[in-house]
């Protein structure tokens, strides 16, 4: 008797187990879809994105504690990380290739494609949804990214393994998605140059190449205390702390325009940094880290053939060099021009009318 009623709990608990096995296996067979699923229902879930074209191009997006890194190296843009969420949250199937072209079509997508890995934290084990055992990081997604269609109005697109591609789309957008699978790291990149909250800026040195007598340093003495030194002669110069408090405060979100390293010449890039800069911006935190970027004049792009040293002088932008140079970006003048003035506009008792080039102190 005692042996019938081991043998039936024994039983019981084997099919139970099994139970619990065929769940969890179609929870993992629907959280990594079949050949016609592309989307990521939790992309809160995402621990990390790896992407790579034909063109030797590479990107690793990792989570990690202070936010996105872009291949470990660099802070990723967080609304390109948005953007990039939402579209896998997103995206939906519209149909399958066409027999007539499929084979057309994956054709141009051996040669012409973004190859996307998700990899995401799941449980083994989940049962019902609600309780969710032993999480771990797995690769849940392998897709590649096509080229649009035709009309633009979507995109191909085909999972690793699979023997057939679909045209996907996002509803309500009319367009092609390609673009938000880039594999370029450049179009990661966040455009972050200082981002520091006035509480947390030790020093600050503006030098304007060339005339050390407009330079000068901004060290924080105390709460709401600083100290204005002239560096052309180390004078330490009375201060206009109202002036100095709304300098500061500019420095808490500053970013670039563009990233223009691999577009421009390594010869270009070391006559350019070889060259006399107009300003050099140095940030060092109450932590001791410092931040620093040169500004030089660009000259106005021509169509004809003239001589960039005889080319006006662009008085939107600027080169910049940031990253201990070995970042070459463009800045816009609208962004800076209120961090550039010279040390006479921040001594007190001095009014300053701003000019087009330059400050004059009235009589």
């Amino acid at each position: 008797m005692k042996k019938n009623k081991f043998a039936i709990v024994l039983a019981i608990i084997l099919i139970a187990i099994a139970v619990l096995l065929i769940w969890n296996n179609r929870y993992l067979t629907t959280l990594r879809g079949d050949s016609a699923d592309f989307q990521v229902w939790d992309t809160a879930s995402i621990t990390k994105v790896y992407l790579a074209d034909r063109r030797d191009n590479e990107t690793l997006l990792e989570r990690t504690e202070t936010g996105w890194t872009l291949n470990t190296d660099y802070k990723a843009h967080p609304k390109k990380i948005d953007q990039l969420f939402y579209t896998l949250y997103k995206v939906r199937v519209r149909m399958p290739v066409s027999k007539a072209s499929h084979d057309n079509i994956i054709t141009q997508m051996a040669s012409r494609s973004t190859k996307v890995e998700v990899y995401q934290i799941v449980p083994r084990i989940n049962l019902f949804n609600k309780i969710k055992l032993f999480p771990h990081e797995t690769r849940t997604k392998v897709f590649y990214v096509g080229e649009s269609t035709m009309d633009n109005s979507g995109t191909f697109m085909l999972r690793e393994g699979a023997d057939k591609a679909y045209i996907v789309y996002i509803p309500g957008f009319r367009g092609y998605i390609s673009t938000r699978f880039t594999a370029d790291p450049d179009d990661w990149r966040d455009h972050t140059i200082f981002h520091e909250s006035l509480a947390d800026i030790q020093s600050l040195t503006l030098e304007f190449g060339g005339e050390p007598m407009r330079s000068f340093r901004i060290e924080n003495t105390g709460k709401h205390q600083y100290q204005l030194t002239r560096l052309g002669d180390n004078q330490v110069l009375p201060i206009d702390t109202l002036k100095v408090i709304n300098l500061l405060s500019s420095f808490n979100d500053v970013r670039f325009e563009a990233l223009i390293n691999n577009i421009t010449p390594q010869q270009r890039l070391d006559s350019i940094l070889n060259s006399q800069f107009l300003h050099r911006i140095t940030l060092v935190n109450k932590e001791g880290e410092s931040v620093s970027m040169k500004t030089y004049s660009k000259r106005v792009q021509t169509i004809n053939l003239i001589p960039e040293e005889d080319r006006d002088i662009d008085v939107d932008r600027m080169y910049a060099f940031i990253n201990d140079d070995r970042d070459f970006v463009l800045v816009q003048y609208y962004i800076f021009d209120k961090m550039l003035r010279d040390v006479n506009y921040y001594v007190a008792g001095n009014p300053i009318q701003y000019e087009i080039d330059h400050y004059q102190i009235l009589p």
